[in-house]
C-alpha cells in the first residue's frame, strides 16, 4: 500500500476510535440524539475501514 493510503487509513482508525469513545459516553448519559448522530459517522468509518481491509474485531467496542 502507498504511504498516502496508509495515512488515510490511520486517520480513519483514529477517528473511529474517537467516535466510539464519544458514543459510549453518549449512551451512558442517555443522549440519544447525540448517539444517533455519532452512529452515522461510526457506520461510515466502519464501512470505509472494512473496504480498506482493516480487521475491526479487536477495536470495535460498539459492535453495531
Amino acid at each position: 500500500m502507498r504511504d498516502a493510503s496508509l495515512g488515510i487509513i490511520q486517520k480513519a482508525m483514529e477517528d473511529f476510535i474517537k467516535i466510539q469513545r464519544h458514543m459510549l459516553i453518549a449512551r451512558k448519559e442517555n443522549a440519544t440524539e447525540t448517539y444517533g448522530s455519532l452512529k452515522k459517522e461510526y457506520l461510515y468509518l466502519k464501512s470505509f475501514l472494512n473496504v480498506a481491509g482493516v480487521n475491526l474485531t479487536d477495536i470495535d467496542e460498539i459492535k453495531e
